[in-house]
């Protein structure tokens, strides 16, 4: 069993015990975002760092709702 730490840039965003490390370039989602690792670090016997890179976030403009117009 592993502690694996998942982090983005210096954001500590899970630790979980495992019983195999991730490979880099494998894909996961964490939180539901999607992202790709980019790097493993064995810290010691146990603790593992891995580096994660998520997709950038699409934002999606709001719809305007006009049924609340006065009509005139």
């Amino acid at each position: 069993m592993f502690a694996v730490h998942f982090f983005e840039n210096k954001n500590q965003l899970l630790c979980q015990l495992l019983k195999n490390v991730p490979n880099e370039g494998e894909a996961l989602t964490i939180k539901g975002r999607t992202g790709k690792i980019a790097s493993v670090k064995n810290i010691d016997e146990k603790n593992i760092h891995v580096q994660v890179i998520f997709e950038a976030v699409k934002k999606a403009k709001p719809v305007l709702d006009n049924s609340k117009k006065k009509k005139r």
